[in-house]
C-alpha cells in the first residue's frame, strides 16, 4: 500500500481521482501476484471501482518499446515458468499500441529464441538477451487490449499463476486427489 500511496502522489493524483484500476494479471510468482491482487481487489472493492486486468507478458513488451522505427514491430515476450519451461506469446508494436497477437503458452525455456526467429519476433523478457521486466508504465500502449477485454468480476477473478504451486502439486500426489478448495 505504501507503493501505492507513493505512486499517487508522485504522479500529483489521490485515490478519489481515480476511476479504474488496472492490476497485472499474471502469469508470474504466486506470491506476488496474490498480494498484488488483493490489493488492487480491496481498492477496487472499497472505493466500488472496476477492475482491469492485463498479462504480466503484455507489460514486458508495453513497459519497454520505444518509439524507435515506423512499421509493426514484433515481440516474443517470455517469463519463467520453472521446471526448464518458459510462459511466451507473441505481440505487435504498431502506430503507438501494443497488442497481443498469439495465445500464450508455456514452451522449454531453451527453444525460445529459435521460436522467435521461426515467427519474426524478437525474444525480450528476463533471461532474454533484451532483458525487459514487465512493467506498469506501458499500461497506456495497452487501453485497447484492457478496454477490450472489459472488467473482472470481482468476485470471481484471480490471476493467472500458470501452473498450480508446488506445496500443491506434492499434496495432490501425495493424496491422488485434488486439494479441496
Amino acid at each position: 500500500m505504501p507503493a501505492v500511496d507513493r505512486s499517487l502522489r508522485d504522479s500529483g493524483s489521490e485515490l478519489s481521482r481515480v476511476d479504474r484500476i488496472i492490476c497485472g494479471a499474471g502469469p508470474g510468482s504466486f506470491t506476488s501476484l496474490r498480494i498484488a491482487a488483493s490489493i488492487a481487489k480491496g481498492l477496487a472493492v472499497g472505493r466500488a471501482l472496476p477492475l482491469f486486468a492485463v498479462s504480466s507478458l503484455a507489460l514486458i513488451v508495453a513497459g519497454n518499446v520505444s518509439d524507435g522505427p515506423r512499421g509493426v514491430r514484433r515481440y516474443l515476450a517470455a517469463l519463467d515458468a520453472l521446471r526448464n519451461e518458459s510462459y511466451v506469446a507473441e505481440f505487435e508494436h504498431y502506430a503507438g499500441e501494443v497488442r497481443q497477437t498469439g495465445e500464450m503458452r508455456r514452451v522449454p525455456s531453451n527453444e525460445v529464441v529459435a521460436l522467435g526467429e521461426s515467427t519474426g519476433a524478437r525474444p525480450v523478457g528476463p533471461d532474454q538477451s533484451d532483458n525487459w521486466l514487465p512493467h506498469a508504465r506501458g499500461v497506456a500502449l495497452l487501453g485497447s487490449e484492457i478496454n477490450d477485454a472489459g472488467p473482472v468480476n470481482l468476485v470471481a477473478w484471480e490471476p493467472l499463476y500458470g501452473r498450480m504451486a508446488e506445496a500443491q502439486v506434492k499434496w495432490e500426489a501425495a493424496h491422488g486427489r485434488r486439494l479441496p478448495g
